[in-house]
């Protein structure tokens, strides 16, 4: 079979599975997802036994301490898999929710109803826990998914939609609503980019390098982030042993994860006293600092930073520091170097943390919290699709009601336009 056959092969039988599946109450859905996340739990061993063939292949090739944590099915990750299918079964269903009904002054009854987008593609690599994550959100929201993962996760991925499409299809899920690419060659992304009839969106998570190929090639329309390069700014008034742990979490817990803290923005007011204390936690957590010409001067062991570094995603225990003179400085600086993800302030000023709310622009601004809670679940979302830091149509990390879109349903009674 040719790698075109394959994917359109399963795009055709999505896009089928997908029109029944909008059609299905939400004691179905919830049925089979609960049934999923039981089975998840059940076939944890054989998960595992598969997940070790992909890390024994990416340890073989050399890959990065953060990729290979990405990579691994632990038993906590599994665990918060089916945690997340839960949570998903427990949250409201959106579709068919009615909006703003009004009356018009000729009597027409005029409201918008949540619906399905459809077909719903996911390009990832590495996180073998996307495919249970996208299956649940979309079969929960009433979408079809096309699932291509890495090659670096290609016998996790197998294993995991396997075991969700036997139990969704014991709950009465049609075959083939969870779709998953077997193919690696890179060449079937290519392929899927072009089935504009088939899929309706595609969502890509991954490197930044990824996204960009998939938003330059893709005939369908795309939600996206490129990058996290995430800010905390340590205002003057902070508390500095709230901010030192906030901080150290934000870095150092998954520096590997896009929500992790990139650059580090200090109040002058404060440096001298408040970054030596959070520069020796940082090396304690083994964090590399580079920093501004003002930090060197305070911490003189970090290492210069460059401009470059401040438009960095690191993704890896190094953390650039710059002192700036006030809030207005932060926020022009997160403007200018930020990627739209997630900002967070540590302040005890009520009026600073007002104006770092309304005026830092990002899809998730934070008060005196780790930048590690711009997550779907941490959200309440009970999983996330994916962040966009897009604004059409969803901002931020993207749940059920960002799987859905609106149509208009009208009530008439014989009226005709004049």
């Amino acid at each position: 079979m040719s790698i075109k056959t394959e994917v359109v092969n399963v795009a055709k039988k999505a896009k089928e599975a997908g029109t029944k599946l909008a059609k299905l109450g939400s004691e179905t859905k919830n049925k089979a997802l609960i049934g999923m996340a039981d089975a998840l739990l059940k076939e944890r061993a054989k998960l595992q036994s598969e997940n070790e063939k992909d890390l024994k292949l990416a340890r073989e090739k050399g890959l990065s301490d953060a990729m290979i944590d990405r990579l691994t099915l632990s038993d906590n990750v599994i665990d918060s898999m089916a945690e997340s299918l839960r949570e998903v079964a427990a949250l409201p269903d959106p579709v068919g929710e009615v909006l703003n009904m009004q009356r018009r002054p000729n009597g027409l009854l005029v409201g918008r109803q949540r619906i399905p987008l459809g077909v719903i593609g996911i390009i990832y690599e590495s996180r073998p826990n996307v495919t249970a994550d996208a299956a649940g959100l979309c079969i929960k929201s009433g979408n079809a998914v096309v699932l291509r993962g890495g090659s670096e996760a290609i016998n996790s991925n197998i294993a995991i939609a396997k075991v969700l499409e036997k139990a969704g299809k014991t709950a009465g899920i049609e075959e083939g609503t969870i779709g998953l690419i077997t193919t690696t060659d890179r060449k079937a992304i290519d392929e899927m980019l072009k089935l504009e009839e088939l899929i309706d969106v595609i969502i890509p998570r991954g490197g930044e390098a990824l996204i960009r190929r998939v938003v330059e090639t893709s005939m369908i329309p795309v939600i996206k982030h490129y990058k996290g390069v995430c800010h905390i700014f340590v205002d003057e008034s902070a508390d500095f042993s709230m901010a030192t742990e906030i901080t150290i979490n934000s870095k150092a817990q998954r520096p590997g994860v896009c929500n992790s803290l990139e650059t580090l923005l200090v109040h002058k007011n404060i440096a001298k006293d408040f970054l030596p204390k959070v520069a020796a936690a940082l090396k304690e957590a083994g964090v590399e600092i580079r920093g501004c010409s003002e930090t060197k001067k305070i911490v003189p062991d970090a290492t210069d930073a460059t401009e470059d570094d401040w438009y960095e995603e690191y993704l890896d225990l190094i953390l650039a520091v710059k002192v700036v003179d006030d809030i207005d400085s932060a926020i022009t600086h997160i403007e200018k170097y930020g990627s739209l993800h997630t900002e967070s302030i540590i302040t005890t000023d009520y009026n600073n943390a007002r104006t770092f709310l309304d005026d830092v622009n990002s899809s998730c601004v934070f008060v005196n919290a780790s930048t590690r809670f711009s997550d779907g679940f941490e959200l309440g979302l009970g999983a996330e699709i994916g962040i966009s830091t897009t604004k059409l149509h969803a901002f931020g990390p993207m749940g059920l009601i960002e799987l859905t879109t609106t149509k208009f349903i009208i009530f008439g009674d014989g009226q005709i336009r004049q």
